[in-house]
């Protein structure tokens, strides 16, 4: 397809077009880059970023690189606004907030679970257009499953059609919220409230796998202090796709291009969602 995206009838064409190109990307990128070095990793294939808990490998700049590539190929006039290459050059971060198609990228999210040896890993794609997620791609390589997601069209992992559903009346909520060493003081105020009578909180895993989980309705919901498009825009077009609901602390929609109250919320439905945000409201 040549030339810009013009409007969304235009994209709608393209997922159903290239859905299936989009997905052999996304599995060759983790088939050379990622899985070839699951539990393979050397020293020196190992860097942190802002700490140790913020880690960085060969793998996540090799498999974002091959993305950047494939997707930007498939679709001429898009662009990429991937984690590593963010990291190298935070202004390429403003691509979302511009007119044209963007690809949101999240090569290894579960870095630290990846480097750790433990599964719980998966690649992000999210095709994105003036701050709509239009399509999302959830790929946990070494489990060997891929969750999709088309606006308007439903989820799907597997092939199989996903309902989040209410969880059962009277039982404990489980809840997956933002590791403490990512949270300012005030955020983690709003998040030990949900620490009470009714809740299960529990810290995150890769976010993109937590998000998946909600949409199966094996998790009540997710509580996170932190907006970077690559970790959210996927597992939220997945979550709402299922049926899911997810709203910040002032009631508005997760927005991807930013400048949203923290901490928010993703759930199987809005009663769960409306009980999460009601909380975190009342520790702020």
């Amino acid at each position: 397809m040549g030339g810009m995206i013009q409007d969304t009838e235009t994209i709608d064409e393209f997922l159903t077009r290239c859905s299936a190109d989009v997905e052999e990307a996304v599995r060759k990128a983790a088939a050379t880059e990622i899985l070839p070095r699951f539990r393979r990793l050397a020293a020196h294939e190992v860097d942190q970023k802002s700490g140790p808990h913020d880690l960085v490998t060969d793998a996540d700049r090799l498999a974002e690189q091959q993305l950047t590539e494939a997707l930007g190929a498939l679709l001429p006039g898009s662009v990429v606004v991937g984690e590593e290459a963010v990291h190298a050059d935070p202004a390429t971060y403003d691509a979302i907030q511009g007119d044209a198609p963007v690809w949101i990228i999240d090569p290894v999210d579960g870095t630290r679970q990846f480097v750790h040896g433990d599964d719980g890993f998966c690649t992000l794609v999210a095709l994105a257009h003036r701050g709509t997620v239009l399509a999302s791609w959830t790929y946990a390589a070494a489990r060997d499953q891929l969750a999709t997601a088309v606006r308007g069209r439903g989820a799907f992992l597997d092939g199989e059609r996903l309902f989040a559903g209410p969880p059962a009346p009277g039982r404990r909520l489980t809840v997956a919220t933002s590791h403490p060493d990512f949270t300012t003081e005030d955020q983690k105020r709003a998040l030990r409230a949900l620490w009470t009578d009714g809740l299960a909180p529990r810290p995150c895993g890769s976010a993109g796998l937590e998000y998946l989980a909600v949409a199966r309705g094996e998790l009540d919901a997710v509580a996170f202090s932190w907006e970077a498009a690559w970790d959210h825009a996927a597992g939220l077009l997945l979550v709402e796709e299922a049926g899911g609901v997810h709203i910040t602390r002032t009631g508005e929609p997760f927005r991807v291009t930013g400048a949203n109250a923290l901490p928010f919320t993703a759930a199987r439905d809005a009663g769960t969602a409306g009980r999460i945000v009601d909380l975190l409201r009342t520790g702020a």
